[in-house]
């Protein structure tokens, strides 16, 4: 069997495997869904076409910046347990259990056109089942956090020293994420963290004029 064979062959099990992953995402998360009539969302093949792309995702460091520059356009959603939300999230997220995320007191902080959200929960699991409902039902400007708060963790709160031998832009890297997680009180005393004032979210459907952005 020749190796471009096994590449192809790799590449097809794996697209394969990509939309099995959906699929179960779709059926897990239909039970949110009893509320709303069956034709309402997007087409079938629209959302497949939006659920195997990567642009949905937005990495820890662009999230880091925009929050560092306090960019008002983002909102952060924590989509885990009220418990976990208590124990540690982000600067300024909304907890909306996955659960609850269709209900009628929160549905307005998704289906909305004034901010960008981002969703995310530990990995990227709940929050993917919260941007499939979303992107089902055709809401707009839907996010993950790729990785979750383990890769948050990882990149921006514990970034890895880069070796010597990594070109000049992974030390760039490094030097940003320490100041990144600096900003977030990561490593300083109590009495110097940084304090954040609460966002007041504004909900509802609101034209504006979007710029684009690498990486989301």
């Amino acid at each position: 069997m020749s190796k471009r064979y096994k590449t192809k062959k790799f590449i097809v099990k794996r697209e394969y495997q990509i939309l099995a992953l959906i699929l179960v995402l779709l059926a897990t998360g239909l039970v949110l869904l009893p509320k709303y009539k069956k034709n309402e969302g997007i087409e079938p093949k629209l959302f497949v076409k939006n659920a195997v792309s990567s642009e949905r995702y937005i990495s820890t460091d662009l999230l880091a910046e925009k929050l560092v520059n306090q960019d008002p356009s983002i909102l952060l959603i924590d989509t885990r347990s009220e418990k976990e939300f208590n124990d540690f999230s982000l600067p300024n997220a909304i907890n909306i259990p996955l659960n609850n995320l269709l209900d009628d007191d929160f549905i307005g902080y998704i289906d909305q056109d004034v901010y960008d959200v981002v969703l995310f929960s530990n990995d990227s699991f709940y929050a993917d089942q919260a941007w499939m409902l979303g992107n089902r039902l055709g809401f707009k400007n839907l996010y993950v956090l790729k990785g979750g708060l383990n890769e948050w963790f990882n990149t921006i709160i514990n970034p890895k020293y880069p070796k010597e031998t990594m070109p000049r832009e992974a030390f760039k890297l490094y030097d940003f994420r320490k100041a990144a997680g600096m900003y977030f009180g990561v490593g300083a005393p109590k009495t110097e963290k940084k304090a954040v004032k609460t966002k007041k979210v504004i909900t509802g459907k609101k034209k504006k004029k979007r710029v684009a952005e690498g990486g989301c």
